[in-house]
Order: structure tokens, then C-alpha cells, then sequence
């Protein structure tokens, strides 16, 4: 019978079991010898110290910080939310590396897109302040303070910053799944630290682009030196091998290339190059056009197709010599025929996808003339990396930098377009607005306030919109699924069970050990409501927050049902052998009971060997 210790998951210990599954042989009396791994891998020791590596000040402790176990949790906070009860959203409150952890065992490779907007280290920014003691203590004290710059003056200037994005990439990159994907927002000050940092956590064989964001559309001419329009997006995969890039939607101006000048009965077309670079001596060959003409493949290269293939597409009339007949031949490629869309290219322009300027003028639309927020994203660059993901039904999309929640917006309007179901995750440090800012003045605190005030009025938008446009449906077509708009709001607090802290007491202070002992018996705050204690084990046990939790009657006990019947929760008093043995008759994978809540030892022993015939796990808070 296992106690949970109410800490979230031990990446350390997950990480050696799955090594230790692959190289057994590695492991020997429980510890890692690592040079014989790396025999096993094929590097061998040569005491050769001069290797290339990216390293800075911190860096170890930033490691350690993002593998040590978290001992908070995520309060539900239903007055907040939206369709609490049926949404498959999430928004969290709290620090993203806390976070991120609680978040490790639930949805380990679970989710296909992540996409964040971190600081960029200006010098005037917000950059988060971890201290590697007590991360949680810190996020605490910080969500009563301003937010922090980091300016130059500081001395390790993108030291501080690497220390803070090191840990929480490293999270991140656990929960993707094999043909997830990650963008990641950033500008010239960081561009080539985050280049860096994201080789050695994603692997530089999963770079795909760096994309280049035209962000402005008219030149500052107030600039010192150079007028800088764009910003970058990196993108990597979590496995090239596996992911698939996605094809977006034809433009106009895409499809205007194809015409039809021969009239052919396949419809438009546009030609494409005949001849390649990789050489060949096989479609080496000369060819004689309808006019007579000779032509061979330009110097150093050969056609793609080889001479009896060529006969068999000038037969099919696939070979266009121009209209004269005396052209170098190119391959006829049918707008008919096209299975797939356009490959992305590496500039994102902002006649496509949007520019800052129309990023604060769409928040400022939904709030009324006022833009509270400084630099957010367009909802249409979000929408454009939804589709270069490929991020498809039921899809799970992740944001730990949410700001003002435009991936939220982006999401809900790519549902509600095409119907789908995706889910957005997205997490938010509550920092403080200044009292001098609009946003304070009109009521908002802090950012996650805007952010959720974005979300539901865009929700709303979105869900009229639907709304009209199935009443206005022509006979014979089918009425839009209602997007979901809702979310669930959790908050970051310590953990609802109380939990040993480790502190030493010192000799001769044996009334304060027994103290602090008589302090965690009872397992639960006698301040939090049961609920809370169940969404924090469900998540900490591998349970999405998402998933249904009902509250049942069970011989006059309050008892808490998720995912139909999966885990089943009773934190009351006075717990008996039958009341464990009704709870059983509703097959549960694992019960979970207070452990002070049992009548005697005798009781809880009962229920022990009641529950293992039945084969049904119990644990104890």
C-alpha cells in the first residue's frame, strides 16, 4: 500500500529506468558507469578535454533545477473559467517552470505543437528569476512584486537569460510527441544563444527553419543604425524522422501561374524545369524540338527523366516547347493534379500573416479602442504555424509563454473553421501591471487577467460568428459544429498535502522534530477542499486535468469519480472495510483514500487484501 508523497514527477529516475531498459550491461550495484555507455555508443575515452560544447555560468544548476521535483500543485479555479464542467482547455497561473514539471507524468509526449514567445532580453524585459533553492517559494514571492528587467549593467547578461530558458526547454522538449513540433518567437538580441541552446535540447539534426517574420511595414526612421522589420521563429522537431511538415493553402496569386495557352483539356497549367544538377550519364541525351532545334541539358547537368519516358510524356502532350515549338522543353504540372498544398517558404511576409502593428489592433478591437498589452502576436502568424505544424483534430497545443493569449485566439478560430478539436494549454506568470498602465487603471492586476479577458471575448466572437453563419446555410449543406470556447482555470499554489520539509532541527530540539512530525499525519491542509486535493493527485498520478470528475455518493460518503470511474477518490473519515469493498463494485483502475481515514489498522489492512483479489490498485494520501 503506497503513500503518495505528493511531489511531481522524477524525471531523474524516469530518464535512468528507460536507459537502464535500452543498456542494462551500463549499470552495475544500482550505478551508471558512464565511460562503458559511451563504449557502447561508440565514443571512446581519449582524455581529449578540447571538445566542442556550448557552456556559461550556471548551466549545471540550471539542469539540476529543471529535473527537481516540484512540490506544488494546480488549484481549479471554476469562477474564472468558462464551461468548466465539458472544455478541454487549459489556462494555468503560475510559473511555467513549476508548471511544466506538475504537467511531466499526464502529458509525457502528449502534445504535437508548442509554440512560445519568451522575453528577449532587450534589457527592459521580464526575465524570470529562478532561485535554484526553492523555485516555488520564489514564484510566490514574486507574484506580488513588479516585473524585473534585465539590463547589460547586470554583468551576465545572457547568462541570466540562457539560466532561465535552459530548464524549461529541457521540460518542453518531454512533452512533445514523436511528430511534435516546437516554434519558438525570437529577435537579433538572443537569436544565436537560443540557436544554441535549442541544438543540444531538440538536436541539431531537428532544426528545420529559422524562419524570418517581416513584423513591421514601414521603416523607423529614428533608428541609430539600421531599421530593423523582422524578427525570427525557430522551429524544430522532436523526431525529423517522424514529423510531417504541412502543405498550406494555395494563394491567388499561387494559382494564377497555372494558364492554359494550348487549350489542353486537363485544364491550367504551369511548367517546370526538365533538367537537374545531380548528374547523370543515363539522361544525358540530346533532344530535337518540334522545330528542329537540338538541345541539351545545361553544362553539368542532365534531364530528370530518361529518353523513353520523355517519348512517353511528349505523347501525352506533357512536354511544353514553347509556343513557337523551338523552346528548351519543361514539364507540364496540371492545377488538377495537385494533391497537396504549397511547401512553406523560410519568410514569413506580414501581407500574409499579419505585422505588430495588426497584432495590437486586433486586442484592441476586442477591448474596445484600448490596447493593454505592448507587442502581441497577430492571430494570423499563429494560425499560419498551426498549419506549417500540420496540428490536426484533437491535437493539443501547448503556449508557456502566453502573454496575451494569442495562440488561444488562434486556435479557437482554426476550430471553428474547420471544425476541429484542438486543445490549447496555456500557462502564464500572473506579473503585475504597473498602477501607471491602462490595463491597471481599467481593473486588470495582473497580465493573466487580460489574457483570460482576451479569451473569453474572443470566445464569444468566434462562437456568434458560427452561430450566424449556420443560419445562413443553402439547402444541402451541413451547419458548422460549434466550437469550443471554454477553458478551465487552475492556479500554481504549494502542494494541498502536507509534506515533510527536510529542514534540520539540530541536537537537543526533539520536542520541535516531534512537533513537526505530529504537523504532516494528517495528510491534507485542513484549508483545502477535497477537490483540489483530487485534481492534484489525478495529475500527479497521469490523469489529464481535462478529464471528467464527478462527485458520487458511496454509502453516505462523498466519493469522487474521474474519467469514468478510473481513479476514484474518498478523503472522509470513518473508512470501513465495506464501504472499500462497495467502492470496488464500481471496478476502478485505483482507489485512493486518506489515510487517517480509515476506522483502525485493522480496517485499512482489510481493504488492502480486499482490493488486491480485485486487482485494483489503492494508494493513500
Amino acid at each position: 500500500m503506497e503513500k503518495m508523497d505528493g511531489l511531481s514527477m522524477n524525471i531523474e529516475a524516469e530518464a535512468r529506468e528507460r536507459l537502464k531498459k535500452v543498456f542494462p550491461e551500463c549499470f552495475a550495484e544500482g550505478r551508471l558507469d558512464i565511460d562503458k555507455l559511451l563504449t557502447m555508443c561508440g565514443e571512446y575515452i581519449d582524455n581529449d578535454f578540447e571538445k566542442y560544447k556550448f557552456e556559461w555560468k550556471g548551466k549545471g544548476e540550471a539542469l539540476k533545477l529543471a529535473q527537481r521535483r516540484s512540490a506544488g500543485c494546480l488549484r481549479p479555479c471554476r469562477e474564472e473559467s468558462v464551461d468548466f464542467e465539458r472544455t478541454q482547455n487549459l489556462y494555468i497561473e503560475g510559473d511555467n517552470l513549476e508548471v511544466l514539471k506538475l504537467l511531466q507524468t499526464a502529458y509525457f509526449r502528449q502534445v504535437k505543437m508548442i509554440y512560445i514567445d519568451p522575453p528577449y532580453n532587450t534589457g527592459n524585459d521580464f526575465v524570470y528569476e529562478d532561485d535554484f533553492k526553492d523555485p516555488l517559494a520564489k514564484y510566490l514571492e514574486v507574484t506580488s512584486q513588479a516585473t524585473k528587467s534585465n539590463p547589460e549593467t547586470m554583468g551576465r547578461f545572457h547568462t541570466a537569460w540562457l539560466n532561465m530558458m535552459y530548464p524549461r526547454l529541457r521540460l518542453a522538449a518531454n512533452l512533445l510527441r514523436d511528430d511534435g513540433v516546437i516554434f519558438i518567437s525570437i529577435d537579433d538580441n538572443e537569436v544565436t544563444n537560443l540557436r544554441k541552446v535549442c541544438d543540444e535540447v531538440f538536436g541539431e539534426e531537428n532544426f528545420i527553419s529559422q524562419f524570418i517574420w517581416e513584423r513591421a511595414f514601414s521603416p523607423k526612421n529614428d533608428a541609430k543604425f539600421v531599421s530593423a522589420s523582422h524578427d525570427y521563429v525557430l522551429m524544430y522537431a522532436k523526431s525529423i524522422g517522424t514529423f510531417k511538415i504541412g502543405k498550406l493553402d494555395r494563394s491567388k496569386e499561387a494559382e494564377s501561374r497555372y494558364k492554359n495557352p494550348d487549350n489542353d483539356p486537363r485544364g491550367n497549367w504551369t511548367s517546370g524545369d526538365l533538367s537537374v544538377k545531380t548528374y547523370n550519364a543515363n539522361t544525358d541525351y540530346e533532344i530535337i524540338t518540334p522545330s528542329g532545334r537540338k538541345v541539351r541539358p545545361p553544362h553539368g547537368a542532365c534531364w530528370r527523366v530518361s529518353k523513353k519516358r520523355f517519348a512517353e510524356l511528349v505523347a501525352d502532350n506533357r512536354i511544353w516547347f514553347g509556343e513557337k515549338g523551338d523552346n528548351v522543353p519543361r514539364l507540364k504540372r496540371f492545377f488538377s493534379e495537385i494533391q497537396e498544398g504549397m511547401v512553406p517558404t523560410s519568410i514569413l511576409y506580414y501581407k500574409e500573416v499579419g505585422h505588430s502593428q495588426q497584432g495590437r489592433q486586433e486586442l484592441k478591437k476586442l477591448f474596445d479602442g484600448k490596447g493593454y498589452f505592448d507587442g502581441p502576436k497577430p492571430i494570423g502568424l499563429i494560425y499560419r504555424l498551426l498549419k506549417i505544424g500540420n496540428v490536426s483534430d484533437n491535437d493539443i497545443i501547448l503556449d508557456f509563454f502566453s502573454g496575451s493569449a494569442t495562440t488561444a485566439h488562434a486556435v479557437m478560430q482554426l476550430n471553428a473553421e474547420d471544425g476541429g478539436n484542438r486543445q490549447f494549454i496555456l500557462v502564464q506568470l500572473p506579473e503585475v501591471c504597473s498602477e501607471k498602465s491602462e490595463a491597471y487603471k481599467a481593473g486588470y492586476k495582473n497580465i493573466c487577467e487580460i489574457g483570460k479577458e482576451r479569451i473569453r471575448r474572443a470566445g464569444r466572437k468566434i462562437l456568434s460568428e458560427v452561430e450566424e453563419a449556420n443560419q445562413q446555410i443553402k439547402l444541402g449543406e451541413e451547419e458548422k459544429p460549434l466550437p469550443d470556447v471554454g477553458f478551465k482555470v487552475f492556479k500554481l499554489d504549494s502542494s494541498n498535502l502536507k509534506l515533510w520539509d527536510g529542514i534540520p532541527v539540530g541536537v537537543g530540539n526533539g520536542q520541535l522534530y516531534f512537533e513537526k512530525i505530529r504537523n504532516v499525519i494528517d495528510g491534507v491542509k485542513d484549508d483545502r477542499p477535497a477537490l483540489d486535493v483530487v485534481y492534484e493527485l489525478m495529475l500527479k498520478l497521469g490523469v489529464p486535468l481535462t478529464c471528467e470528475v464527478i462527485e458520487k455518493e458511496v454509502m453516505g460518503k462523498t466519493v469522487y469519480s474521474v474519467d469514468d470511474d478510473l481513479l476514484l477518490f474518498c478523503l472522509e473519515p470513518d473508512i470501513t472495510a465495506e464501504f472499500v469493498e462497495e467502492m470496488a463494485e464500481l471496478a476502478p483502475a485505483k482507489i485512493i483514500l486518506a489515510e487517517m481515514g480509515f476506522t483502525d489498522d485493522t480496517a485499512m489492512a482489510n481493504a488492502h487484501y480486499i482490493l488486491q483479489d480485485r486487482g485494483i490498485e489503492i494508494k493513500l494520501v
